[in-house]
């Protein structure tokens, strides 16, 4: 993946709640401060609530990594559930023990948690209750919710509960039936997006926690994952690894403002434009009618008059002879919006099993199981052009176009400047900065193995893809072969190094499905199709 071009330890923008990650802006600071405060403080409900994806539950889990060494959580995730399961939730988390006969029943449950908070409490020990998505919780169990508020001794709640949502949480909690449970909220708190400085704080934040040591997105590309993410962190984190996918094929070493709107395009399936296009559009449209106008006023006394040079242009006939102008280029946007049914998935392995003179059946099973049966194998990835010209097999190629439509086309040949796609039984070539306008990095390979099972090969490994391997790069580095080499050693090992190390591979002495899918391409086997252009023929 792009952690190794871009000199990063793992990946900056995964959406799981990483409390690692947590950036507290102003608004997650005061977030945090509500609920510790709700932890600290005894009586009543604490509710927080913000929109998906603004960061709630990664504000919940650094939560939990502060907690009071006298405090006890019980954390429930999901909240769609009866009264009677919601109460054995909180004895589950709590490692309340409930007779097996108790498990159905209310009133039991509720004599279990009263008997064992009142222990709690005489331990000097703090319970805390926590819902998530707590806006699905429906109203019994609200009501329930509000009952244990009731567990309290003369001085004290025995329980304190924190609930965190989505903005209809509010709503569910103005209901007239719940207000006596919407009167016991002693804090509210609402999380909202990130203003556009937190946003920039907010990505460098993050790559620099993945081992980032620059910038890794240039101030236009900052400015625009905020516009099209809104502040919102998950949305922000979703482009952001798209944007960082999509400048790893091409080998950019920074993502600039068009790649971050060209991820955003696939992350929203429709066409995200610049600002800029909207003024330029309005403003555009404006001189249009403005420019009509001042033509129309000019050419109105002209086109009045019989036999004026304007009627007699516009009768003339072409002069006999004259060129026919030369055709437009199609684009590849035209060329996959023409028939959509030829750039199935369907379609691209017809064509790239033909490459390989194999016959493919659409609808008879999945294709790369119809591969198996060849001796083939399917290999997916995502990678860049330069991986593509190591591998150096045919390809099918995963295409968004404007639209944010998905085509499938297969690539038969690459070069420097252009490239040669399979699209409806027909050859379309187009240049590759084109190509690139409409490919996210996403192929996927036919191969033959040496051996059937693909599995990486390792030092102390036996079998028949060891002793491939090892003849293999014996070939390659001029050494004698081997007459019987199916073991993988120390020598093996070294091959192995210095063969990732004169491809520019990761070098780690094992021979991955990467390591192996270069080497078959280097071996060059006869009647295996290539991507490489055919080099000109002497005297052509």
């Amino acid at each position: 993946m792009y952690t190794s071009f871009f000199g990063l330890n793992e990946k900056p923008f995964a959406i799981t709640p990483d409390p690692r990650y947590l950036y507290l802006s102003e608004r997650h600071t005061e977030a945090l401060a509500h609920l510790a405060y709700g932890i600290s403080e005894a009586g009543g409900f604490i509710q927080l609530t913000g929109e998906v994806g603004t960061g709630k539950t990664t504000v919940l889990r650094s939560l939990l990594q502060q907690l009071p060494s006298h405090c006890d959580v019980a954390l429930i995730l999901n909240p769609r559930v009866t009264p009677a399961e919601f109460l054995l939730a909180i004895c589950d988390e709590l490692h309340v023990q409930v007779p097996e006969g108790s498990a159905g029943s209310v009133k039991a449950l509720v004599d279990i948690l009263t008997h064992f908070l009142l222990d709690a409490h005489g331990r000097n020990r703090r319970i805390v209750l926590m819902v998530d998505e707590a806006q699905n919780l429906d109203a019994d169990v609200l009501e329930q919710v509000r009952l244990l508020t009731n567990l309290e001794t003369a001085t004290q709640k025995l329980l304190q509960i924190i609930l965190i949502g989505q903005p209809e949480l509010r709503e569910v909690l103005a209901r007239p039936e719940l207000r006596q449970l919407a009167q016991r909220i002693t804090g509210r708190y609402h999380l909202e997006a990130l203003k556009k400085g937190e946003t920039i704080a907010y990505v460098r934040h993050r790559a620099r926690v993945a081992g980032a040591t620059r910038d890794l997105f240039t101030a236009g590309a900052q400015r625009e994952l905020h516009r099209l993410s809104g502040g919102v962190p998950r949305i922000i984190n979703v482009i952001a690894d798209r944007a960082l996918l999509g400048a790893f094929t091409r080998e950019d070493p920074v993502v600039n403002g068009p790649l971050v709107r060209r991820a955003a395009s696939e992350v929203y399936g429709r066409p995200v434009l610049a600002p800029w296009v909207r003024w330029l559009a309005i403003g555009g449209a404006a001189a249009g009618i403005a420019l009509l106008g001042v033509v129309m006023w000019r050419a109105w006394p002209a086109l009045d008059r019989p036999g004026s040079p304007a009627v007699a242009a516009t009768a003339a006939e072409p002069a006999a002879g004259a060129p026919e102008p030369a055709p437009a280029r199609v684009a590849l946007g035209a060329v996959l919006a023409k028939d959509p049914a030829s750039t199935t998935a369907d379609a691209a392995f017809g064509s790239l099993f033909s490459l390989w003179g194999a016959p493919f059946q659409p609808g008879n099973g999945v294709a790369c199981d119809q591969a198996l049966s060849h001796g083939l194998s399917c290999v997916w990835q995502r990678g860049s052009f330069a991986q593509l010209e190591l591998i150096n097999r045919p390809a099918i190629l995963s295409l968004v176009d404007a639209e944010g439509a998905t085509h499938q086309v297969v690539l038969s040949e690459l070069g420097d400047d252009s490239a040669r796609l399979l699209v409806g039984g027909g050859e379309t070539r187009v240049p590759v900065t084109e190509l690139d306008d409409y490919w996210f990095g996403e192929f996927l390979v036919l191969w033959r193995p040496a051996a059937a099972g693909q599995r990486p090969l390792r030092a102390g490994m036996r079998g028949d893809d060891v002793r491939w391997l090892r003849q293999g790069l014996q070939q390659l580095s001029g050494l004698p072969a081997t007459a019987d080499g199916d073991y993988f050693d120390a020598e093996l090992e070294q091959l192995v190094e210095n063969f990732q190390r004169s491809r520019r591979l990761a070098v780690d002495g094992i021979a991955g499905l990467q390591t192996q899918l270069v080497l078959d391409a280097a071996l060059g086997m006869p009647g295996t199709p290539t991507l490489a252009q055919a080099e000109p023929q002497a005297g052509a």
